[in-house]
């Protein structure tokens, strides 16, 4: 397994139901805000986060008044199996990022040791809150291109580090079946990043870019204010078509 895989996100593959296939990996409410240039008036917003895995965005979030619901696959399963999981993983996965320290851009993070510390902290935030009886409506366990929400239910959805990211696993049609579904249940619509695991750009996005501009979305590129992953420095800002 490649180290971009492992450090970008987890193995989400349509077809995984196991856990013992997953690399969970989660990150902060400020890495969130910096991928998508989340103004603080925009957490008052009802937000969906997509493909959200064990990030600690949504209790973040959420502790400043935010309306978030995140959605994953991940989420069928419990805290305490999620937990042992990252236990599993997370030594191999940093291990990994010390051997490609090349492949990744230290700014926002000083080093591989920085990076370690705050994801685990991201997850342990998560987990946490996702243990929380109370939290379960905020943790669906649902996966694109198919979701269980009404037409326009959200005023913004965010997809990190999947669509585009996993260009080589999930063909054309999954990512337009995908973006046209994200376009249905949210007014707005933002996805980072844009590059594929080679870190060159997606050979998907001109077709999701054209054809989500025929049907009357308002589409654009647009940097930044994050970068970790080289050549990560665009999100795709779609805002939908009524």
């Amino acid at each position: 397994m490649v180290i971009t895989l492992l450090e970008n996100h987890y193995l989400y593959l349509q077809s995984y139901m196991q856990l013992n296939t997953t690399v969970p990996w989660g990150r902060s409410l400020q890495e969130y805000q910096d991928m998508f240039l989340l103004r603080e008036s925009e957490l008052q917003s009802s937000i969906l986060a997509c493909a959200d895995g064990p990030a600690s965005f949504n209790t973040e979030a959420r502790k400043q008044g935010a309306k978030v619901t995140s959605v994953d696959p991940l989420y069928q399963f419990t805290a305490e199996e999620i937990k042992t999981r990252i236990n599993v993983v997370a030594e191999e996965v940093i291990g990994q990022v010390k051997a490609h320290q090349d492949d990744f851009f230290w700014t926002a993070f000083a080093n591989p040791e920085a990076l370690y510390q705050q994801r685990m902290r991201s997850m342990q935030l998560f987990l946490d809150d996702y243990a929380m009886p109370a939290s379960s409506p905020f943790y669906i366990s649902a996966q694109l291109p198919e979701l269980p929400f009404a037409n326009k239910q959200f005023d913004l959805a965010l997809c990190s580090h999947f669509l585009f990211l996993y260009s080589e696993h999930f063909d054309a049609q999954f990512h337009l079946d995908s973006m046209h579904e994200l376009c249905r249940v949210a007014s707005q619509v933002r996805v980072y990043p844009l590059v594929g695991l080679d870190n060159t750009p997606s050979p998907h996005l001109g077709l999701i870019v054209k054809e989500l501009s025929r049907q009357g979305h308002e589409v654009k590129q647009q940097t930044v204010d994050y970068q970790f992953q080289k050549g990560a420095t665009q999100m795709l800002v779609v805002n939908t078509a009524p």
